[in-house]
């Protein structure tokens, strides 16, 4: 931590204390590390939307993720999509393990579109670590005739 002193004629000597110069050394000894710093290693799906008069394009980045391992939820106008990845990198010297690296996490991101979507039109292509989603708007007529008596 830094201790910073200023040198006052009035005052004298006044120590202040500024806690927040290195938020790392509060956790170094307890063996913890900051929530903010475990979210850096947090996969992250990063998307892409546009939409036409018929339909929104979703494109979505989910790296390390397996086709198998995506889903994709669409209800009304809101839509979910969740990966789970796992990666391992071994590194062997002869029969010996040196270096085991494992990670394994998973992701989600939802939204909300301003139409519903046509579920029963929707598509889905995944590949090279790139979802996407062809999402037809559903033709919802909100004008309502009453009839007089």
């Amino acid at each position: 931590m830094t201790n910073i002193i200023q040198r006052s004629p009035l005052l004298g000597n006044i120590a202040r204390f500024t806690p927040f110069n290195n938020v790392d050394d509060w956790f170094k000894n307890f063996g913890i590390r900051p929530f903010s710093m475990e979210m850096e290693n947090m996969p992250e799906i990063k998307i892409n939307l546009t939409e036409d008069d018929k339909a929104y394009i979703v494109r979505a980045e989910i790296p390390g993720a397996k086709k198998e391992d995506v889903k994709v939820q669409v209800d009304g106008n809101r839509v979910s999509i969740s990966a789970e990845t796992k990666q391992e990198k071994e590194e062997k010297e002869g029969e010996r393990v040196i270096c085991c690296e494992c990670y394994q996490g998973s992701s989600y991101r939802s939204f909300t579109l301003d139409s519903a979507v046509d579920e029963t039109q929707a598509q889905a292509k995944f590949e090279n670590g790139i979802l996407e989603l062809t999402l037809p708007k559903k033709n919802v007529s909100t004008a309502k005739q009453i009839k007089i008596k």
